[in-house]
Formats: C-alpha cells, sequence, structure tokens
C-alpha cells in the first residue's frame, strides 16, 4: 500500500511540474500573412512582382525580398548589397529592415535581399505600399516602390 501512495504521488508532482512547464513556455509569435507579393518599380533598373517572406521572433522580425521580375544588372557576391526595406505601418512611423544578406548572383539573376532585420511590437501592421526599398552596391543605391498595396494583404505581427 505505501509503494502505491509513492507510485500515484511521483505520478502527480511530474504531471504538476509537466503542468507548470508548459504555462511557463515562451509563446510562439507568428506573423500573419508569412507571405505577401508586390510590383516594384526600380527606375531604370527594371520592375515587376516580387514576394516578401517574413518572420517573427518576440520583437525580433526579419524580412526577405525575393524577385525574378528584378534582376541583378552585374554579378555581384555574396553579402554584397546594403538594403533597407522601409515598411508604412497603420498609425504609426515607418519601420526600417536593414542589412547586407544576399546570395551571389550571375548578372542577370533573380534579386534577392535579405533576411533583413528589424524590430517588431505586438500588433503592428506593416505595408510595402507606401514604403521602399534601397540598395546600395558599388556605390550605387537603386531605390524601389510597391506600384499599389501588397496581397493578400499588411503584415500583422503577433
Amino acid at each position: 500500500m505505501r509503494r502505491t501512495r509513492i507510485g500515484a504521488g511521483a505520478a502527480l508532482m511530474a504531471g504538476a511540474l509537466a503542468v507548470t512547464g508548459l504555462a511557463l513556455a515562451p509563446a510562439a509569435f507568428a506573423v500573419t500573412p508569412a507571405t505577401a507579393t508586390i510590383t516594384a518599380d526600380c527606375g531604370g533598373f527594371g520592375g515587376g512582382e516580387a514576394t516578401l517572406t517574413a518572420t517573427q521572433d518576440g520583437t525580433a522580425a526579419t524580412l526577405t525580398l525575393n524577385s525574378s521580375a528584378i534582376t541583378a544588372p552585374i554579378a555581384l557576391g555574396e553579402d554584397s548589397i546594403s538594403s533597407t526595406l522601409t515598411l508604412t505601418k497603420a498609425g504609426g512611423p515607418a519601420v526600417a529592415f536593414s542589412g547586407t544578406e544576399n546570395p551571389a548572383m550571375a548578372a542577370g539573376d533573380p534579386v534577392q535581399v535579405g533576411p533583413l532585420t528589424g524590430t517588431v511590437a505586438s500588433g503592428d501592421s506593416l505595408e510595402a505600399f507606401g514604403g521602399s526599398l534601397r540598395m546600395t552596391v558599388f556605390g550605387i543605391t537603386i531605390t524601389c516602390t510597391a506600384t499599389g498595396p501588397q496581397a493578400p494583404g499588411p503584415f500583422v505581427f503577433d
């Protein structure tokens, strides 16, 4: 009988610890949607459809831009593009995501920049339309702007 009480007590203690661990575990953060598309105009450097991919970890967020319509004008080495993507924020100041992350690209390859890092707050609603992407390559700055709202809608951070 004593063994039964010890076994039951141990099981209850293990269950209580498991519940406590779940209650204290950090909450998962998510941004919705995870991807959005825009149509970008980069002036003399081209333009067309681009995909933005967002991730979130607490207040830290990243954005990556990929576009087969916007191509590298010359061969570019890995991490050679300094980029700042500025998104408009509903009811507040614009939010900038910056970095020098990019894969190596041959002339004519699709452009990819990111992940670009930035800081967000819970409830932030960020939109590319009204913002810009500035890429500096070998001292030349290329500015791209969205020609309309992103689809399916703004990024909303948890």
